[in-house]
């Protein structure tokens, strides 16, 4: 059992390794009115020191700009074995690498 654990914080440092982040710098184009907070890709404005979630993606907003990382690591950028593919719950933001030939079992670590 505890090499299963070991293997689960092992899968979540190559998630947070190899999550897709993006970084969209704060804008200053008026002086005599400065930039209140961030806004997201939906034209939604957010507070300076704000954290949100929406689709699996986190954010937060900073004096410096707009800060974006998708909780689910993206399959090209995680090495699973040949034997073995990622499957992404949408639902639960949470990803799991199981073996292609039976779903229900966990493939082992590297």
């Amino acid at each position: 059992m505890g090499s299963f654990h070991v293997f689960v914080c092992f899968m979540g440092l190559v998630a947070l390794c190899h999550s897709d982040c993006s970084f969209q710098k704060l804008m200053v184009e008026d002086l005599d009115n400065p930039p209140k907070g961030c806004v997201d890709n939906d034209g939604k404005l957010h507070d300076f020191g704000s954290e949100w979630e929406k689709d699996c993606v986190a954010c937060s907003c900073t004096a410096e700009g707009l800060s974006c990382c998708s909780r689910i690591p993206d399959a090209d950028t995680v090495d699973i074995p040949e034997e073995c593919e990622l499957v992404v719950n949408k639902e639960t933001c949470s990803a799991q690498v199981v073996m292609k030939s039976d779903k229900t079992k966990e493939c082992s670590p590297l």
